[in-house]
């Protein structure tokens, strides 16, 4: 019979070598707090396979809660909408600490989610870099910070997390305390197309109409 040893020396795991390394790297990812998220997918239709093979490669902090929860049939604003109306009514959800939305065009890198809460601390929402698709495409980093209020596409900075007003909303982290404020107007998500005279001309997408009504509040 095989006597039971221990094994002493030997080449050691890359988590243990360079422990401040790996020290700043959990305090960065924010894993060992409470990260709790509902993931809102709107789809009005079937979800093409690519997209759901790439999400279910989507990494999710470990031992903390995640649920996902999709919204079928309903155009894109009303769907978000009803989905958070859901999630403040629920005994459990309503306490939850994140809101990720992720929408069928988006297909994120598997780190991408463990990426957006690095930066929650500091900001309402958080969200990866994607295009207005077809030839031309714009960034969805909208408004620069400051100064009068605007969303025109701004230039991506490389490796960075880049201040701006608005986001799109296909891979966006929100903190739910945006939901609890009263003084945030709902619906909070609105498409808008008003293009008479005495309104000024109006044309919004749901996300930038949200983002629209936080800056004037200092968010």
């Amino acid at each position: 019979m095989t006597e039971p040893s221990i094994i002493i020396g030997g080449d050691m795991g890359s988590h243990n070598e360079g422990e401040g390394k790996t020290r700043d790297r959990l305090r960065k990812g924010k894993q060992y707090r409470d990260l709790s998220t509902v993931i809102l997918v709107p789809t009005r239709d079937m979800i093409p396979a690519r997209a759901v093979e790439n999400w279910m490669g989507l990494m999710t902090p470990m031992n903390n809660k995640v649920v996902r929860l999709f919204v079928t049939g309903m155009e894109v604003g009303d769907a978000y909408n009803k989905a958070i109306e859901t999630i403040l009514i629920h005994p459990e959800l309503k306490n939850w600490k994140y809101v990720l939305t992720l929408e069928t065009d988006n297909l994120p890198p598997p780190d991408g989610l463990l990426k957006l809460y690095e930066s929650m601390d500091k900001y309402a929402a958080v969200g990866g870099l994607y295009w207005t698709k077809g030839e031309g495409g714009q960034p969805m980093i909208y408004g620069s910070p400051g100064g009068v209020l605007n969303f025109q596409p701004q230039i991506p900075r490389v490796d960075t997390v880049q201040e701006c007003r608005g986001l799109g909303m296909g891979f966006t982290l929100f903190n739910m305390y945006l939901f609890r404020d009263p003084a945030i107007q709902q619906p909070w998500f609105q498409t808008v197309q008003d293009w008479s005279p005495e309104k000024g001309g109006r044309g919004y997408t749901q996300d930038l109409f949200f983002f629209e009504n936080i800056a004037k509040l200092g968010y």
